[in-house]
């Protein structure tokens, strides 16, 4: 399993965000498919204990059903970002019904957030499986696409909590923007793995920041 994105595809989509080029002793977790009570909950309580900040790209159905983990996300200084309304598979649209449920999302976001709830002045979009078309890039031109340096695969219920930690820790790196989900599918090797990775780069001095 790669936990590493491929080199060549930043030179295909130079347009995306994949790391944070010329960061120093700077990471960037983000957590995808939330908020969902529990694992959410979880991220939130970990991140605090260590004082590390992170970006949330969240199903705009899940900020519906579940508005008050939405909220506590930004009280507690993280930012939040679009992850489509119902997890929308890129290459199975076309790109003005994709761009449809990304305004959905991000009106359901807009809706539950309370008036100090902050917002990034460019909307940050993740596209779920990380599959998108380059129309659909065109039709979100006012979204900074974010994709990722590093995949923990903690979704996968076949790779062993120790491997999706010790693959994850390998393949990190200064700017690197590390995917981890707030999904009950993930809970098993996220639970192992967080902790164990914000104590790892905390002792080398790392700081962990939001992208916005």
């Amino acid at each position: 399993m790669l936990h590493r994105t491929p080199f060549f595809l930043p030179m295909l989509y130079p347009s995306l965000t994949w790391r944070v080029e010329g960061a120093r002793k700077e990471l960037y977790l983000t957590f995808d498919d939330g908020p969902v009570p529990g694992p959410t909950e979880f991220v939130l309580e970990t991140l605090a204990a260590y004082q590390a900040k992170a970006t949330f790209f969240c199903i705009g159905d899940n900020v519906r059903k579940h508005p008050d983990i939405f909220r506590r996300i930004a009280a507690q200084g993280h930012v939040t970002a679009n992850h489509t309304f119902n997890h929308m598979n890129g290459w199975k649209n076309n790109a003005t019904d994709y761009k449809q449920n990304v305004q959905r999302c991000q009106e359901e976001m807009t809706l539950q957030a309370k008036p100090a709830h902050s917002v990034a002045s460019r909307p940050l979009f993740r596209p779920p499986y990380g599959r998108i078309t380059r129309n659909q890039i065109l039709a979100l031109q006012d979204f900074n696409i974010i994709m990722w340096d590093v995949l923990s695969v903690d979704y996968a219920k076949s790779l062993a909590r120790e491997r999706c930690l010790r693959n994850t820790v390998k393949a990190t790196r200064a700017g690197s923007i590390i995917v981890f989900h707030d999904s009950l599918k993930a809970e098993k090797n996220m639970t192992y793995a967080l902790p164990r990775l914000l104590d790892h780069f905390s002792a080398l001095d790392f700081q962990f920041k939001t992208l916005a």
